[in-house]
């Protein structure tokens, strides 16, 4: 408040750090807060986002309907000092410094009718992995049912490696959501949980050490998985 009573100042405002405090409090005002946004500017926004919630509200029959991206940049990182547990009266504590070693990347598929995961983690982001992550989502279906995979507009969704995939599977269909709306995609609540359980706190002194926790995880995730009770109303996401 002292920073914004000389900025006063200086343009011929004479105010006092407290005043501007109760100012600020009656009107509610933080200016010390900002919040962002991104809107979509995808000509075909309203159609493409129809498109999804039509597959979550009303899926075609005899078809299965996944959920499908890449979180990729995964860090495998271990603290210098091996952490010291929460004990009672004492919060955990933790080095600030840590290791890298290495990143990793996850394709992941959320069946969405049943909140089950489908996940396999790799090196990087590239068109032929995803590709494989598709066929590897072919074999887990039962034959006679059609795949249709909502999945956002990363450049490697659309390569010919994709295309030929797609020519070969006449089953499985790519449904891509509104540019800069992947949040219409279901799959990213299954990131954030596992960004909140498991990344975010968690320590991994080798690549293939993460692999194995991000598995884990996965598995012990779908022996309770339900479908998200989802909403979006259709209501424009900011004033004009």
């Amino acid at each position: 408040m002292e920073a914004l009573a000389d900025a006063m100042a200086t343009h011929g405002v004479p105010i006092s750090a407290s005043q501007i405090w109760r100012i600020c409090s009656a009107l509610d005002l933080k200016p010390w807060q900002v919040e962002s946004w991104m809107t979509s500017h995808d000509p075909d926004f309203w159609e493409k986002a129809g498109d999804v919630c039509g597959l979550y509200l009303n899926p075609p029959e005899n078809a299965v309907v996944w959920s499908v991206d890449e979180k990729s940049g995964m860090q495998a990182r271990s603290r210098v000092n091996a952490t010291k547990p929460a004990v009672p009266g004492t919060a955990a504590r933790r080095e600030f410094e840590y290791k890298r070693n290495g990143t990793a990347v996850l394709f992941a598929g959320l069946k969405v009718h049943e909140g089950t995961v489908a996940g396999w983690v790799t090196d990087s982001t590239r068109s032929d992995n995803f590709v494989e992550f598709l066929s590897d989502l072919v074999d887990q279906t039962p034959e006679g049912l059609d795949l249709h995979c909502i999945v956002d507009n990363f450049a490697a969704h659309k390569t010919p490696t994709v295309a030929e995939f797609l020519t070969a599977n006449q089953h499985v269909h790519l449904h891509f959501t509104p540019t800069h709306a992947s949040w219409l995609n279901q799959v990213e609540l299954f990131f954030s949980i596992l960004e909140r359980r498991l990344l975010r706190r968690g320590e991994f002194d080798s690549v293939d050490h993460l692999a194995e926790r991000v598995i884990a995880f996965i598995k012990d995730y779908n022996r309770k998985a339900a479908p998200f009770r989802w909403t979006y109303d259709g209501r424009p996401l900011m004033a004009a």
